[in-house]
C-alpha cells in the first residue's frame, strides 16, 4: 500500500545521508487531518521568513536550512510547503529517507520505538530559482511534545558553490543542470562536517556562481555581499535573528571572481582593476561582519595552485585585515583536492579534507567556543 501511494504522488524516496535508521521506520504522505493536530515545538536553523499566510509556515532559500523537533511517541507529522527541494529526513541522528521534489502536504514518520525522539528535516539541495516552504511538525494522537534546547555552539559558512556542496555526491565531472541539482548534498558538505565535530548548529550563507565583486564568467546577478543581508534572494526582507551569534565564521570567496577571463563590457578593464576592487570589497565585507559579530573568530580559506590568483588575492585580503587591527582571524589554503565531482567541483572526500583544514584552524585558536 505504501508503494502504491508513493507512486501515485510521484515521490522519489531513497536512502540519504550517513548512518542507518531501523528498517521499521517509514515516511509516507498522509491526507490532511480533519482537525489540525497540535503543533510540536520546532527549531529552525538557517535563514527563513514567515510566509504571507501564517498557516503556510516558513519560506527559505539559502542552502542547508534544517528543522528539528522532539517528542515522545511512535510517530509524528510534518508538513511540506511549496517549492522544489530535496529533503533528508532523520530520526535520532540516523537518516531515514530522502524526499525528492515532494508534493506539498502532510507526511508521517512512523514505526519508531516507544520513547523520546528527535525528528529532523534537512534541505540538502540548492534553491536559487525560488524559495521553498516548510510548515512545521505536528503530534498525532498519543504523541507528546518534549523540550527542544538550542545548541550552545554556532558556526556560519559564507561562500560559493564549494560551501553549498555543489554536485558533491556525483561520481563524474560531467553533469547536466538537473544532475548538479540532484547530486548536491549540503548536509554532507563542508559546513555539516565541520559543525558535526563540535556539536554546533550551522548556517550556510552561500550561492553557487557568486563572488565578492564578480560572478562566474561575468554572470549578471547579485554578488554574495549584496545578497547576504537578506532573508531571501529577492532582497525584500532584511535578515534578523536575535538568536544567531556564531562564534566562528568561515568564508571562502574568490573562485568566481578570478576563474574566468574578463569580457568586453564588464566594468573592469584590466585584471589589476578587478583585483583592487576584490581586495577593497572583501575587506569591507569582513569588517561589516565584524561589526555584527564582535567576538567571532574568522577563518578565511581558499583553494588554488601556489602563487595562483585566487590564493594570492585571498591572502592579500587576510593580510590587509590583520594590518588594520583584525586579530581574531586565520587564513588557510587547502591543496591536494581532486575536484572530481560535478563540473570540476569538490567531491565528498574533498569536502572532508576542507573540513579538516577548517577544523585545524579553529583548534589552533583556543577560546573560539563558549565554555560548556
Amino acid at each position: 500500500m505504501i508503494a502504491r501511494i508513493t507512486l501515485a504522488l510521484g515521490l522519489n524516496l531513497a536512502p540519504g545521508g550517513s548512518g542507518a535508521a531501523p528498517p521499521a521506520i517509514t515516511v509516507t504522505p498522509e491526507p490532511a487531518p480533519r482537525v489540525t493536530p497540535a503543533a510540536l515545538p520546532m527549531r529552525v536553523t538557517g535563514r527563513v521568513t514567515r510566509a504571507a499566510r501564517p498557516a503556510a509556515g516558513y519560506l527559505r532559500q539559502w542552502p542547508g536550512t534544517y528543522f528539528e523537533t522532539r517528542f515522545r511517541g511512535t510517530s509524528a507529522y510534518f508538513r511540506i510547503g511549496q517549492g522544489s527541494a530535496i529533503l533528508r529526513v532523520s530520526v535520532d541522528g540516523a537518516a531515514v529517507t530522502r524526499l525528492v521534489r515532494p508534493r506539498p502536504g502532510y507526511y508521517r514518520a512512523s514505526g519508531l520505538p516507544a520513547g523520546a525522539h528527535r525528528l529532523r528535516i534537512d534541505v540538502i539541495s540548492e534553491s536559487q530559482a525560488g524559495p521553498t516552504g516548510f510548515n512545521g511538525f505536528y503530534a498525532p494522537s498519543g504523541t507528546t511534545p518534549l523540550p527542544l534546547r538550542a545548541r550552545a555552539r554556532q558556526i556560519e559558512f559564507i561562500g560559493d558553490s564549494h560551501s553549498v556542496g555543489y554536485g558533491n555526491t556525483s561520481p563524474t565531472r560531467n553533469c547536466s543542470e538537473d544532475a548538479v541539482w540532484s547530486t548536491t548534498d549540503t548536509a554532507q558538505g563542508i559546513a555539516a562536517l565541520t559543525a558535526g565535530r563540535y556539536g554546533a548548529d550551522y548556517q550556510v550563507n552561500a550561492i553557487s556562481g557568486r563572488g565578492i565583486v564578480r560572478n562566474y564568467n561575468g554572470l549578471s546577478a547579485n554578488t554574495l555581499p549584496l545578497a547576504y543581508p537578506y532573508s531571501l534572494f529577492d532582497k525584500a526582507i532584511p535578515y534578523r535573528d536575535a538568536g544567531w551569534h556564531p562564534q566562528a565564521i568561515v568564508i571562502a570567496l574568490g573562485t568566481n571572481d578570478f576563474s574566468t577571463p574578463l569580457h568586453a563590457g564588464e566594468k573592469w578593464v584590466t585584471r589589476e582593476a578587478l583585483r583592487a576592487d576584490y581586495e577593497t570589497t572583501y575587506v569591507r565585507f569582513v569588517r561589516t561582519l565584524r561589526a555584527r559579530n564582535p567576538t567571532a573568530f574568522f577563518i578565511l580559506w581558499a583553494t588554488g595552485e601556489p602563487g595562483g590568483e585566487i590564493e594570492t588575492e585571498a591572502r592579500i585580503v587576510a593580510e590587509r585585515l590583520r594590518a588594520g587591527g583584525e586579530s581574531r582571524l586565520a587564513f588557510t589554503i587547502v591543496r591536494g583536492l581532486r575536484f572530481s565531482a560535478c563540473n570540476g567541483h569538490p567531491s565528498l572526500s574533498d569536502d572532508r579534507a576542507i573540513a579538516d583544514a577548517v577544523s585545524l584552524a579553529i583548534d589552533r585558536h583556543p577560546g573560539v567556543w563558549p565554555r560548556d
